[in-house]
């Protein structure tokens, strides 16, 4: 998963900022970011806490470990099953 320039803080206050009453394009006008990118922090963090997102963020890069580490072994047992294929 590509890495954020914008930490769980920074996206979690402009949300918050939102909430509180800010206008949507004075928020996004000062991070310098798209309304397609509030729209994606809006639909995917909503109403969550920093602790929240942090946990959300540490869960997918451990997911995409553990997805690596299964190709990597599944790459392994193909090749494996290859060679003893080739010696019966």
């Amino acid at each position: 998963m590509k890495k954020s320039k914008f930490s769980e803080e920074q996206i979690a206050t402009a949300l918050r900022q939102v909430d509180a009453g800010a206008a949507v394009l004075d928020v996004m006008r000062e991070l310098g970011i798209s309304e397609a990118t509030y729209d994606v922090w809006r639909k995917r963090y909503g109403r969550m806490a920093i602790a929240e997102i942090r946990r959300l963020r540490q869960r997918d890069e451990e997911n995409s470990r553990l997805k690596q580490l299964v190709a990597d072994l599944t790459l392994d047992k193909v090749i494996l099953q290859e060679v003893l294929a080739k010696k019966s």
